[in-house]
């Protein structure tokens, strides 16, 4: 008995020499204590909690190399691995933990559309409910900062850039016609449904290192990843009609979307369209498709649209005693298939192809021209999420274009013009998250021309901080390079890339309902192509000695709060460019680019009268054109450009509707510019036309039908 006690007193004293006393404070970056902290050793229940000073201090019978860990909600976990003797007297910082939610983003130069973005300025449903876009999403971007209202072409114009230097792309994949082909000074629209799509980037400069060939900006597309339910959708309409229907099976499903477009109606009944007459008026029919399947951790989409458009118009020209015939059948089908897969520990690959074909029958008075371009591009890419403060993107793609173009005159002249090139680029970018009020994106990408023989690299990096709870400052800076226009390599392969260096300075406020971003940015332009002709042509003398720059101000703000059913939004832009360029003879403001602009949107809720109302006023300063009666070059500037527009949806019944659309209700008299003689008459002067539109307002007329499981749906989000 004797014996066995002094073994149990044994037991107990080994136990007790056994523990170890682990103590320290636990403190942020500031030096200020960390209260209730979790602070124990991983895999045992040994621990403590910080007191009102950030200290603990807790015993363990464990020896040897332990994991200590510290948690707090906020902050990133923090892990000490060592010798528990050597766990004493410890001073811990805590790191803030990246939210998600509520941290820092990287927004410079760039404008949003989706539900599920934080920085969203526009949602999806904008996209087509602003009055004056006609159902055309290009139509409600003109109403962002940084763009031009360019009435007689109908393209986005960014920050003083031509409509070239912007590019759109699906899923990631870049499509090469996104506009319908149209004549001479009448306005063109997107080819591409917004119906189709879920979110929408437009970036107005300073955009990912991952897009390249695009001077001013990109526009970035992403189709719906899943549908809600299987639907039918019908329009009919004053100018054609539509047809759409979606499918599910399980994890699969179809959207097909058709569409017939004939303006015959309407020309006839309103025949008092300026400087045109009508032969056959535009008629198109086009569709789109969209396959998608979705598993746990991939998913594939197969998108495609096909449309074909013809037109046959004599337009008034001051050097033709007649009216000049111009005829034009185009036939354009996109392809674009994207396969994304989400790998184990935060890696994602995603892959993807499109091809482009497009074909333009031309006829200018007995002079016939046929254009043909297939462009395809390919693409890898890879995504990893090394932790909540490091996330790193990289990939690999590759363009290939082949144009070919034959001239033919009455008289049996032909020429034949064109280029192929293959393109092929890399990229990489990271994130760095330093905190939750800084983060840092930094970039590089590199390109090789075929054709142009000719390698570039372009560095792009952003800065942003969160002065506070709902605003932040970004800065941003790159350099961007692109191929000349088909215009000019179809005639000349001496060429080399035109570039544009981006300097931005951004401030964003974002809150319960409102949303105001200001933005200062500085555009450089080198090598820009100059030409010694009127237009390019087979004998003209090319060279990239030009240059240019563009300096500006853009600031947005909308409020869809603060009035009961009431949204509004407002945008200016302030533009300073000059460019010597093309033809110009000097340095220049061209005459796409006025100084000027001004966005109104309003949409209102009417419940008494089951109307959804909406009115827009768009202005811009009047825009510069060259007058060769005086010695001064784009000189003088037209009247300043204004339409009032409006539209009114009535709900008929939940899944119908009854749609009424105008522009520019109060008959603005617009003038995009002049023509001016090729010689002077006998006095000496130069006579002119002005070149108007075509109509000083147009109207659309609707009625919307959706069918669905739900009987709920409608279409009013896309009116």
């Amino acid at each position: 008995m004797k014996q066995l006690f002094i073994f149990y007193i044994a037991c107990f004293t080994t136990f007790t020499y056994a523990q170890t006393i682990i103590s320290g404070q636990v403190v942020d970056k500031a030096n200020i204590p960390i209260v209730r902290a979790n602070v124990y050793l991983e895999g045992t229940y040994d621990g403590a909690s910080t007191d009102d000073n950030g200290k603990f201090s807790f015993e363990t019978s464990e020896t040897g190399t332990q994991n200590l860990i510290v948690s707090m909600m906020s902050f990133e976990t923090y892990l000490q691995a060592g010798d528990v003797t050597y766990l004493q007297n410890m001073k811990i910082t805590l790191r803030e933990a990246i939210n998600q939610l509520n941290g820092v983003t990287l927004t410079a130069g760039s404008f949003q559309a989706g539900d599920n973005s934080k920085v969203s300025v526009l949602k999806p449903l904008d996209i087509v409910t602003t009055a004056g876009a006609a159902g055309d999403f290009i139509g409600a971007l003109q109403t962002l900062p940084g763009t031009s209202n360019v009435s007689e072409d109908g393209r986005l114009f960014v920050r003083g850039g031509q409509a070239g230097e912007t590019q759109q792309f699906v899923d990631g994949l870049r499509v090469f016609q996104p506009f319908n082909a149209t004549a001479n000074n009448i306005p063109t629209r997107g080819r591409l449904s917004p119906f189709l799509f879920k979110g929408i980037t437009f970036s107005t400069g300073g955009y990912s290192a991952e897009y390249g060939q695009a001077l001013s900006g990109v526009l970035l597309l992403n189709t719906i990843d899943e549908p809600d339910q299987e639907k039918t959708e019908i329009s009919v309409l004053s100018v054609g009609g539509g047809l759409g229907r979606t499918e599910i099976w399980g994890n699969k499903s179809l959207s097909v979307n058709a569409q017939y477009i004939n303006f015959a109606p309407y020309q006839w009944l309103i025949p008092n369209e300026q400087g045109a007459r009508w032969n056959k008026p535009y008629e198109s029919i086009s569709g789109e498709t969209v396959f998608r399947s979705k598993t746990d951790n991939s998913i594939f989409k197969f998108y495609t649209g096909f449309n074909q458009a013809n037109l046959d118009l004599d337009q008034e020209d001051i050097n033709f005693d007649d009216f000049v015939n111009f005829r034009l059948k185009n036939s354009n089908l996109y392809a674009n298939s994207s396969y994304k897969h989400f790998f184990d520990k935060e890696w994602t690959m995603t892959a993807g192809a499109s091809i482009s074909s497009d074909r333009n029958d031309i006829g200018v008075q007995a002079n016939t021209i046929d254009a043909n371009e297939t462009a395809g591009h390919l693409k890898v890419k890879l995504k990893k999420n090394f932790n909540n403060r490091f996330q790193l993107n990289m990939g690999a793609e590759h363009f290939i274009t082949d144009y070919q173009e034959n001239f033919i005159a009455p008289d049996g002249f032909t020429f034949d013009s064109g280029f192929q090139d293959n393109l092929s680029s890399g990229f990489a970018e990271a994130d760095v998250f330093f905190s939750n009020k800084f983060a840092m994106k930094l970039g590089v990408r590199g390109e090789y021309s075929s054709f142009l023989e000719e390698s570039n690299i372009a560095p792009r990096v952003s800065l942003a901080y969160k002065s506070s709870k709902n605003g932040q400052f970004s800065l941003a800076y790159g350099d961007f390079y692109q191929n000349p226009l088909t215009e000019s390599l179809k005639f000349d392969q001496s060429l080399s890339f035109e570039k544009a260096s981006h300097y931005i300075l951004n401030y964003r406020y974002l809150s319960d309902g409102k949303t105001f971003i200001a933005e200062a940015y500085h555009k450089e332009y080198d090598n820009l192509v100059k030409f010694d002709t009127e237009m390019p042509q087979f004998n003209s003398e090319f060279n990239n000695l030009g240059n240019g720059y563009a300096t500006g101000i853009d600031i947005f703000w909308r409020d869809n709060k603060s009035i009961k059913n009431l949204d509004y939004w407002a945008s200016y832009s302030y533009l300073n460019t000059k460019r010597d360029f093309r033809n110009f003879r000097e340095s220049a403001t061209p005459n796409f680019a006025p100084a000027h602009s001004l966005s109104l949107v309003t949409k209102y809720w009417v419940e008494d009268w089951r109307s959804q109302i909406g009115v827009s006023y768009n202005y811009g300063s009047g825009r510069p054109y060259d007058n060769p009666n005086t010695p001064e070059f784009l000189a003088e500037k037209t009247r300043p450009f204004n339409s009032l527009n409006l539209n009114w949806a009535y709900l008929i019944s939940q899944q119908k509707i009854l749609f009424f659309s105008v522009t520019n209700v109060t008959g603005f008299k617009n003038v995009n510019g002049y023509q001016y003689a090729n010689t002077p008459n006998m006095d000496g002067v130069f006579e002119r036309r002005a070149i108007r539109p075509t109509a000083d307002a147009f109207f659309v007329v609707g009625f919307f039908w959706t069918i669905s499981a739900d009987k709920k749906s409608n279409q009013l989000d896309n009116l």
